[in-house]
């Protein structure tokens, strides 16, 4: 049985203080995609950089659920 893969595929159930970890990371995450919707262009690239964004935020929080 592999560890890792036991653990990134399971249900991790939020232990203390947890909450409050992933409300900061999406706080300071939407105020850095306010700030990319208001000084770039409509584009390819700045929905991109607003993909990303939302997608270290969902790493962010599986690092902070998995460990």
């Amino acid at each position: 049985m592999n560890e890792q893969i036991e653990n990134n595929f399971m249900y991790h159930a939020p232990k203390e203080g947890q909450a409050e970890k992933y409300d900061l990371l999406r706080d300071i995450a939407k105020e850095l995609a306010y700030l990319i919707d208001e000084v770039c262009p409509n584009s390819r690239e700045k929905a991109l950089a607003t993909t990303k964004l939302e997608e270290s935020i969902m790493w962010a929080n599986a690092s902070v659920a998995r460990n």
